[in-house]
């Protein structure tokens, strides 16, 4: 469901119930929630009726009925009564409260520890001087890494969480960031236009998700009085960022000034051999295992096949895998290139190549084959998805307009 503080309520109270938090984005698919719940054994889940974006409405509950036979507790995106019928077994919210006291193959069972909270609060403290008084916000979702992240890192730091309702590149949000006193905003690469009419003044901007447009990060901090822009890359079995921004040194749009807090990180070429750490080169890199709150376990997978085995030594010790391909420059300023394996970042959600071409195989009958590929723009920003298509019969002439209309459906669906 997407971020309200309804939302926030629930995930801190499961978790101080005891139990154990299952994050699954609100813009999954049916096939990718149940997918999810299987893998993680939950026993009930909560989600909206619908999610409402400029106005209109999206469904989300009937998403997750035909994802999952669990237990369903449905808040109502808006007013008080959920605006459907719901399954015999589930509940509304308000019934609910009155009858309690209290990628490619199947996704990784991340289980984060009690370190993780103190990973996302250590980073932001030590990389953006998020501190009591600050007011922090950051439009995401409790499904993606950065929900987590956002929500221990203003807590942890004795600040206030300011979560908005509604789409961030809508009307509003601009002046929600305003009215609230917002000092940290984090925002996607790609900004609301609505922050333009607002005059805010944000001492820190952070941005993540995908590699950003140098053009759009000057965008941003001009409408906080030039205020620093911290870029930030990390995942999900990180707990947090491996490399980020900070205060403390020059920033380029763009670009990533240095490793987090206690991380450990070395760029190798395809032989598997380290470059120097002040030369600047391309290459894949790799993680010096010893890294405050990263997971060292998977639920329903290897953990050492997946992170380390096939990886390069340094120093005697076996690298981490993180997939990222990484540029440093002359001024030892880093830059993503992308990936080393076939993932693509296609608004800041990480998905396969196989797994796009896969559906769009069938997106139409005259198509024989596709290839999906990306391609990035020269000042940096989300990459951009190209689909090459392939015809059966090359003698028979096809409406190109009709494919371009129907390969966007398999692919979004």
């Amino acid at each position: 469901m997407p971020m309200t503080y309804k939302a926030v309520v629930i995930y801190l109270a499961i978790i101080l119930s005891g139990r154990v938090v299952v994050s699954i984005a609100d813009s999954f698919v049916a096939r990718e929630i149940a997918t999810r719940m299987k893998v993680s054994k939950a026993k009930a889940i909560f989600t909206q009726d619908f999610i409402i974006r400029g106005g209109k409405k999206f469904p989300l509950y009937s998403r997750v009925v035909e994802g999952t036979a669990c237990k369903t507790i449905v808040i109502p995106a808006a007013g008080t009564n959920v605006g459907l019928k719901l399954r015999t077994n589930d509940l509304s919210w308000n019934d609910f409260i009155s009858r309690t006291s209290a990628l490619q193959g199947d996704p990784k069972a991340i289980p984060w520890t009690q370190l993780s909270p103190v990973r996302c609060g250590g980073d932001s403290w030590a990389h953006t001087d998020a501190c009591s008084g600050d007011v922090l916000c950051w439009p995401t979702n409790l499904g993606w890494v950065m929900g987590p992240i956002t929500l221990y890192s203003s807590l942890l730091t004795g600040g206030t969480l300011a979560l908005y309702h509604g789409s961030p590149l809508g009307r509003g949000f601009g002046k929600f960031v305003q009215d609230a006193g917002v000092t940290f905003l984090g925002d996607s690469p790609k900004p609301s236009e609505d922050l333009e009419k607002q005059q805010l003044h944000g001492r820190v901007c952070a941005t993540t998700g995908e590699a950003s447009d140098i053009d759009d990060d000057l965008w941003i901090s001009s409408r906080t009085s030039y205020s620093p822009m911290l870029e930030c890359c990390g995942g999900t079995e990180l707990a947090s960022s491996y490399i980020q921004g900070n205060l403390l040194q020059p920033q380029a749009f763009g670009a990533f000034s240095s490793t987090s807090m206690t991380t450990g990180l070395v760029i190798f070429d395809e032989q598997g051999n380290p470059y120097p750490d002040d030369q600047p080169c391309v290459g894949e890199m790799g993680l010096v295992p010893t890294y405050l709150g990263a997971t060292n376990r998977l639920l329903n997978a290897d953990h050492y096949k997946i992170y380390f085995d096939g990886m390069p030594t340094y120093r005697g010790v076996q690298l981490r895998r993180h997939g990222d391909v990484l540029q440093r420059t002359v001024g030892r300023l880093l830059h993503c290139s992308g990936r080393a394996d076939d993932t693509m970042n296609l608004g800041g959600i990480k998905t396969s190549s196989v797994e796009i071409e896969r559906v769009c195989n069938r997106a139409d009958d005259n198509v024989l084959e596709t290839a999906a590929i990306t391609v990035k723009s020269k000042t940096g920003g989300p990459e951009q998805l190209v689909i090459l298509a392939v015809l059966k019969d090359k003698s028979v002439k096809h409406d190109i307009d009709v494919l371009k209309r129907e390969i966007p459906k398999g692919y979004s669906n």
